[in-house]
Formats: C-alpha cells, sequence, structure tokens
C-alpha cells in the first residue's frame, strides 16, 4: 500500500487524533441545547466535526499541489479551521458542554496544531 506524503507529517496525524476527539467529546453534547431548543446535532455539534475534519482535509490536499504558494494557501485554510475550531471548543465550554479538563486538552492540541502550521507554512513560503 502507497503512503501519501501527508500521511508522514505530524501535523496531519495530530489533527486526525484531534478530529477523533472532537467525534468522541461532541457525542457527549445534549441533543436540544437550553438556549432557544435549537437542535444540538445540527449546530454546534457539526460545525466542530466539519472544522475539525477541514484542518486534516486541507493539509492533505494541499500536498497535493504543485506550487508551493497553492500549498501554502491550504495550510492558510488549515489555520483557520483551527481558530474556528478553537473558538466553537471556548463556547462550548462556555454552555458547558464540554468539561474544564477536556477544553483544555483539545485547546493544548490546537496550541501544538497551529504553531505546527505556522511551520510548515513558514517553509512553504520560503522556498
Amino acid at each position: 500500500m502507497k503512503i501519501f506524503g501527508f500521511e508522514k507529517l505530524q501535523v496531519w496525524q495530530k489533527s486526525r487524533q484531534t478530529s477523533i476527539k472532537i467525534y468522541k467529546a461532541t457525542a457527549n453534547f445534549p441533543s436540544e441545547a437550553v438556549p432557544a431548543g435549537r437542535q444540538e446535532r445540527f449546530g454546534l455539534t457539526s460545525q466542530m466535526r466539519r472544522a475539525a475534519i477541514s484542518i486534516s482535509s486541507n493539509i492533505a490536499e494541499g500536498t497535493g499541489r504543485h506550487s508551493n504558494k497553492d500549498k501554502a494557501r491550504f495550510t492558510e485554510i488549515a489555520y483557520g479551521s483551527a481558530l474556528e475550531l478553537l473558538n466553537q471548543c471556548i463556547l462550548s465550554n462556555d454552555l458547558e458542554f464540554l468539561n474544564e479538563e477536556k477544553y483544555l486538552e483539545l485547546r493544548q492540541n490546537l496550541t501544538e496544531i497551529t504553531a505546527m502550521l505556522d511551520g510548515l507554512y513558514k517553509s512553504q513560503i520560503s522556498k
């Protein structure tokens, strides 16, 4: 079986692991949010899952691009998705959907991912 370049990147591996953590954490979100009675299954849960998947997906897609400019653009998008997910984690903690321990764990993961993405981006634009 062929191993693609993105699979070897620590940032892709870390973001993939974080996606799994997000799926598990959001499985425990309430089926309805207290404010406005909205179905959380189609709100914050879905948004967080999509943002988490977007990080690793954009890293993977970027490695398939030929120019460093294109690769760097996908790294920027992944970075933006990581910040979006961090915002959603903060809100989830505020709403008490995520306990403090899980929130801090996810925040630490996202801090590491953004640092790795920053390094990847700098290496792509310096070539």
